[in-house]
């Protein structure tokens, strides 16, 4: 596999393509203002929080460009599309910027494809009625090529603002019993990226823990990168020389990462 060459970088430039996730399940409202704090700190593109965090994120982040993204029918997308909307419009009426929603899963992998559209179309439907921009997160870990392709032209139909790899946490069962997940690959962000329109970014969340991962991602074609390590991604680069102007960095090839143990 040929060298992938470099890419022109500056700090700036890398924590605008982040969403900083204050996801986690067990973490109190101390933790979420800390986590609130840093993406200020930091600059990133969004902080994305559950949706009671709203508040919480429209005071700590008055007065900065960093915006606030609320995640609706996370992590599993089960509940029902008339929730989901309604989830969707009183986050965007909160103060959310952006939602990230999930699809429904079982219904993508039973192909009842009428079912997802018309869900995906609906919560757009609010969501940029309002002013907003929606991520549509695929939950890649449980899907074939075939399935997220077709999301992807879903997305596209619809006109959604992003596409999404995965929640971070679609843990599937290992061939040792244990639950883990991938997240976003290679593969996949290549295979979202040439089935989608021009006017749909990609956002690729999970697993994204290096600078090396994250700038292949950048030469991939993301336009967002979740993650939880925003600070080790950001001062790892800065220590490699990364800085306020752009400088020209080598890219690591995805088969040379992975032999590494990465990707």
């Amino acid at each position: 596999m040929p060298s992938p060459g470099t890419i022109t970088v500056s700090l700036p430039q890398l924590a605008k393509l982040i969403d900083h996730s204050l996801l986690q399940p067990f973490f109190t409202d101390g933790q979420i203002d800390a986590g609130l704090t840093l993406a200020r700190d930091y600059k990133v593109a969004a902080a994305c929080v559950k949706p009671y965090s709203i508040p919480a994120a429209k005071a700590a982040l008055a007065g900065s460009d960093v915006l606030v993204c609320a995640v609706i029918g996370f992590p599993h997308g089960n509940s029902t599309t008339e929730i989901k909307v309604a989830e969707a419009a009183a986050a965007v009426r909160a103060g959310a910027e952006e939602i990230d929603m999930v699809v429904n899963v079982g219904k993508v992998l039973g192909g009842q494809w009428e079912y997802v559209a018309d869900e995906i179309k609906a919560i757009n439907d609010v969501v940029v009625a309002q002013g907003g921009a929606l991520k549509v997160i695929f939950e890649n870990d449980f899907l074939e090529h075939q399935y997220i392709a077709r999301l992807c032209q879903i997305c596209t139909d619809v006109g959604v603002a992003f596409v999404k790899t995965s929640t971070g946490y679609g843990f599937v069962k290992q061939r040792s019993g244990q639950y883990d997940y991938v997240g976003a690959t290679v593969p996949h962000v290549k295979l979202m990226k040439e089935s989608c329109g021009e006017g749909v970014k990609i956002k690729a969340a999970g697993g994204v823990r290096s600078v090396d991962e994250f700038l292949y991602m950048m030469h991939l074609g993301v336009s967002r990168i979740g993650t939880s390590g925003t600070a080790a991604i950001l001062e790892e680069a800065r220590r490699r020389g990364i800085g306020d102007d752009p400088v020209e960095v080598k890219l690591v090839d995805p088969v040379e990462y992975a032999q590494g143990g990465g990707y």
